[in-house]
């Protein structure tokens, strides 16, 4: 697909080029030959640099692609002139990084301190890896345990219904998005590109190179084990120390006489007291007791909305039937996804989240106790079931009023619930679509085997959600059913609950990515409330990072 680009010459980006699925293999050559009105032999490379696809007529998917073409520096100058003002022509945009600064290669000198991160998901994985790559050498401070002890620990309560509050879907390397699709795309503005980097030191550290020009790029659990350990390896390679089993138990916060509040460093719950000065704190949003220590210390919390609701399971074939028609199972399209959303009569919106193709429902709790579902799939995406969130969205000043924790004492109460429904076994509660809608219980399953383990206990889940929640989901799915022909299918089964959809509060920061009220403190990802998957939470590393390197190394942010 990719044709090797030579040197000396200029790029320039063509979009919007549509040709039909099954297109030849010159096709893509013939289009830029036709689009820019020259010659083949003035074509010296093409590299694909994003393809996507429309399926809006099931019977004409068209792939539609962005090229990057190389031609001679002359030709480039005539031809941007040509087609000033066009959309689908320009200048490739340089996709770089580049470093805003570099330690010295002694560091850390005398008096000089190692950043501390906290946390190893997505966004403390990028933080570590871009101070270590700045040669600021960090301490990685993550409470869990290597992936593949990890992965071992959450086989526990799939299969034994046995687990490990330390070490699970929610705590350990990786973080949660390890046990997930592994999307790798956001919709956050990315003006300099920081996501091509993320993208690039994943393919680096063995993802398939396709993320770098699929429209919706994906990598899957099993290659996301392989890929973290690399990124670990790196780390460590350029003199970054990573530390599993290291819960920080306190942050170490002073006062000075000016009334500014500091990070002196932290306490681990083995008792060690680590000093530090510039703290990452890139906790996931399932830090519950973490976000109670932080409160406890002063660090300024909000609550934030978020979203609660359930698992939905249809037959995969279902959904790529009604998404592509007689193109179901072509190889370049995959495993048919959706994005849906519905604005309910009583003012609650309904929407589809972390859906995941030929995937399965996991259980992700963190907590004895309590159940809690996610969506999980590996790269090939070949599991018989489709399955996603539909969710409700919920905010603070309607739904859990009175203090910035309040969102999490929702999630435990509803969590506790749905365990008691299950019969206290981590069986989550579950029910087919057409009962759900019919307002009776489950007795027996249908057509659609659930795919949660350690099982499920079939009830009504009316009890399981407040009941605007209900209400909405009830009236949002024969909607959906309008998009997607059979969504509302009787036998599609809903499994309860999820809850962890974003974080429930936010640890304000200012422009400086530092907490509003603790110098020192750079609240990151997805537990701080500024990222909402892999991708994103990987950016705000990337930028949080760089603060903190700019404010070590005594260099003015950009």
């Amino acid at each position: 697909m990719q044709a090797t680009v030579g040197t000396g010459s200029i790029m320039l980006r063509l979009s919007e080029i549509q040709l039909p699925l099954d297109h030849d293999d010159d096709a893509l050559a013939a289009a830029v030959v036709e689009r820019l009105g020259i010659d083949a032999s003035d074509v010296l490379g093409i590299t694909v640099f994003k393809r996507s696809y429309d399926a809006r007529q099931k019977s004409r998917i068209l792939l539609i692609y962005q090229l990057d073409v190389e031609v001679a520096a002359e030709l480039e100058q005539r031809l941007l002139a040509q087609f000033a003002g066009s959309t689908r022509v320009g200048p490739s945009p340089d996709t770089r990084y580049r470093f805003v600064a570099r330690a010295a290669a002694d560091f850390p000198a005398a008096g000089q301190q190692r950043p501390i991160v906290i946390g190893f998901g997505p966004c403390g994985i990028l933080a570590a890896l871009l101070l270590a790559q700045m040669g600021l050498k960090p301490l990685v401070l993550e409470r869990g345990q290597a992936v593949r002890q990890r992965t071992q620990d959450t086989w526990g309560l799939w299969r034994r219904r046995q687990l490990n509050p330390e070490s699970n879907v929610q705590y350990g390397e990786g973080g949660a998005g390890t046990f997930s699709d592994g999307k790798l795309y956001s919709q956050v503005k990315d003006k300099r590109h920081l996501g091509r980097k993320v993208l690039a030191e994943f393919v680096a550290a063995g993802a398939p190179e396709e993320i770098l020009y699929a429209s919706k790029p994906h990598i899957g659990t099993f290659k996301l084990v392989t890929m973290v350990e690399k990124l670990r390896a790196q780390i460590i390679r350029l003199g970054g120390e990573i530390r599993f089993g290291q819960k920080v138990d306190a942050l170490l916060r002073d006062v000075d006489s000016e009334g500014v509040a500091r990070v002196r460093g932290v306490i681990t719950s083995d008792g060690e007291t680590i000093p530090g000065d510039h703290i990452v704190l890139a906790i996931g949003h399932s830090a519950r007791d973490t976000f109670q220590m932080l409160l406890d210390t002063g660090v300024f919390i909000e609550p934030k909305p978020f979203s609660i609701g359930f698992r939905i399971e249809h037959p995969q074939s279902v959904i790529d039937s009604a998404r592509f028609g007689e193109n179901a199972g072509h190889p370049l399209l995959g495993a048919a996804d959706y994005k849906l959303v519905h604005h309910c009569k009583n003012g609650r919106s309904v929407y589809s989240f972390c859906m995941c193709p030929g995937g399965t429902v996991v259980a992700a709790t963190s907590e004895a106790g309590r159940v809690v579902t996610n969506g999980m799939s590996q790269y090939s995406r070949n599991e018989r079931n489709a399955n996603s969130a539909i969710v409700v969205g919920i905010n603070p000043e309607q739904d859990y009023p009175g203090h910035a924790l309040a969102g999490i004492d929702l999630q435990r109460q509803l969590e506790s619930l749905a365990y008691r429904m299950g019969g206290e076994s981590y069986n989550a509660p579950a029910q087919l679509v057409g009962d759900f809608l019919s307002g009776r219980a489950s007795t027996a399953l249908g057509a659609v085997e659930p795919s949660y383990q350690p099982g499920v206990t079939l009830t009504d889940l009316s009890a399981a959600l407040p009941a605007y929640a209900i209400a909405a989901i009830r009236e949002a799915l024969p909607a959906f059913d309008k998009q997607i022909k059979g969504f509302a299918m009787p036998d599609a089964v809903l499994t309860g609950i999820e809850t962890r959809s974003s974080s429930p509060i936010c640890i304000r920061r200012d422009g400086n990515f530092q907490s509003v009220n603790t110098r020192g403190l750079y609240p990151a990802g997805e537990g701080a409330g500024y990222a909402g998957g892999i991708l994103s939470a990987a950016i705000d590393g990337i930028k949080v990072a760089e603060a903190v390197a700019q404010s070590m190394l005594g260099q003015p942010p950009d």
